[in-house]
């Protein structure tokens, strides 16, 4: 791992990063290495935050960096061989509730942990997170809200799941403000994440990652 180069990032330091980024391709390192120097980054920020260390808007502005480093690497990136995905997540906000920064947060770090993520925005209908999680071939759906009426949304999304015959085969993980361990068990979810790092560490469980 770069040291300077993942320092820059837990640093939140963007500037420096993308100066760090635009040298290292210059002097012909691989940007397959570097993606993973600032994935391992993410890491640390995300450990940081799960210790309280670190709060939202570290993790909204390390997702930019991020975004950032992706866009700079993506030309350089497009003749290396494609990275196996860990496995294909559905997300959004729920139908009756359009707030998107904990979805966006939560889908950020799903990308950086190797998740292939369809992100359906916020409002998504119970019919969309079910249409999608078929066609795509998702191992899990996941919901997020911060409006208490919504978790009704989630409550139907989960029975709909049951119904199209798909439980089998995909997770149901909710998170959001409101959301509790009664929460889980009155939707019929199968877990939740109380933040964006607890959400990824349950996706990792669930398709075995760790």
């Amino acid at each position: 791992m770069t040291d300077e180069l993942t320092n820059a990032v837990v640093d939140l330091r963007e500037e420096d990063t993308l100066a760090i980024v635009d040298r290292l391709l210059a002097e012909g390192a691989d940007p397959v290495g570097i993606l993973d120097d600032c994935k391992g980054a993410m890491d640390v920020i995300g450990e940081r935050f799960a210790c309280g260390e670190a709060f939202i808007p570290e993790l909204v502005m390390a997702g930019e960096i991020m975004q950032a480093v992706s866009a700079k690497l993506k030309p350089s990136l497009a003749d290396a061989p494609a990275e196996k995905k860990r496995g294909v997540i559905v997300l959004g906000t729920v139908q009756g509730d359009i707030h998107d920064i904990g979805k966006d947060i939560v889908g950020t770090m799903l990308d950086i942990a190797g998740f292939d993520v369809v992100d359906l925005g916020v409002n998504v209908s119970v019919a969309a997170f079910i249409d999608t999680a078929r066609d795509k071939k998702a191992q899990v759906i996941a919901m997020s809200c911060l409006l208490t009426n919504a978790i009704e949304s989630m409550k139907r999304t989960v029975a709909a799941a049951g119904e199209a015959g798909l439980r089998g085969d995909v997770r149901l993980m909710i998170g959001g403000a409101p959301v509790t361990e009664q929460v889980v068990a009155y939707t019929g979810a199968d877990g939740w994440g109380k933040d964006a790092v607890a959400a990824v560490r349950l996706a990792k469980q669930w398709l075995g990652g760790e």
